[in-house]
């Protein structure tokens, strides 16, 4: 009993005295931050592609602790993130996109009148394309010859055009943009998110023009368009373009505490007052 207390006292000492293994140290935050950020930045990378990037930074791991941050994070593994959503492509793609669509506006005396317009996805700015009865094959095709030349005029290099598969538009209209470069991309059946911009834009056209107007007739309607037309590109804010306006930036702030104590700000109607731009009296 004596030798094996005397044993066991011997390994107790042995056990203290031998220096520990040292285990995988901790990942710092800001490296698994930067993993998961690559990651989501970048769906066609697996782990491997990512910890190349992080040595190229200067940034030393084992490649394995970053397939441990994505498996704990639950990212999947790259083959099964490199599908590109809708969203993402318009996000990616939105200087080379405009977006197209026909919407009703009805008169008083129950006449029913279609406009064509186009909206730019990176500045969203509006072109009113114009109003008729009858959009007829010829009518439609006239339009996207003078979106192309408007296009072309104003520096644009557009390489898709978002529309729905409405049977107004014929087969030239596709033709001509297409001679020019611009890629027709149809909608889904009854998927009008996938045109969502252009969708957004006639919902702020109906509330704040259409929906409070007396339409008298098609010369009147065009005027009315091409009023909002202008006030929406160049006075407007626009939430996607973080309220700046489609063909005017944001001025920068007034820091002059003068100037901000003592404003005067004047106002300018439209449409007989049915629109109200403000801006600082001279």
């Amino acid at each position: 009993m004596l030798r094996w207390h005397r044993d066991l006292i011997r390994r107790q000492h042995a056990a203290i005295s031998r220096p520990k293994r040292a285990g995988r140290p901790p990942v710092v935050r800001s490296i698994r931050t930067l993993v998961l950020r690559l990651a989501r930045e970048n769906s066609s990378w697996g782990y491997l592609r990512i910890h190349g990037e992080l040595l190229v930074l200067g940034i030393k791991v084992a490649a394995s602790t970053v397939w441990e941050i994505l498996q704990t994070a639950g990212i999947d593994p790259a083959p099964q993130r490199t599908s590109t959503t809708w969203a993402t492509f318009l996000r990616t793609q939105a200087e080379a996109i405009i977006a197209a669509d026909f919407f009703e506006a009805v008169t008083l005396t129950g006449a029913r009148l279609y406009v064509l317009a186009v909206i730019e996805h990176a500045t969203r700015r509006v072109r009113i394309l114009g109003v008729t009865a009858h959009p007829t094959a010829a009518w439609v095709t006239q339009a996207a010859r003078n979106l192309a030349m408007d296009l072309q005029d104003a520096g644009c290099r557009i390489s898709y055009l978002i529309r729905d598969r409405d049977g107004k538009y014929p087969a030239l209209f596709d033709t001509v943009l297409a001679d020019t470069g611009i890629t027709t991309v149809l909608t889904g059946v009854q998927v009008p998110r996938m045109n969502s911009i252009m969708e957004r834009w006639i919902q702020s056209c109906r509330h704040e023009l259409l929906d409070r107007t007396l339409v008298w007739n098609q010369p009147h309607l065009l005027r009315a368009l091409r009023t909002y037309e202008a006030h929406y590109n160049t006075h407007r804010p626009d939430r996607g373009i973080i309220n700046a306006r489609p063909l005017r930036p944001l001025p920068k702030p007034i820091t002059d505490p003068a100037a901000i104590t003592h404003l005067r700000i004047r106002r300018n109607d439209r449409l007989g007052g049915l629109l109200h731009e403000y801006q600082h009296a001279a």
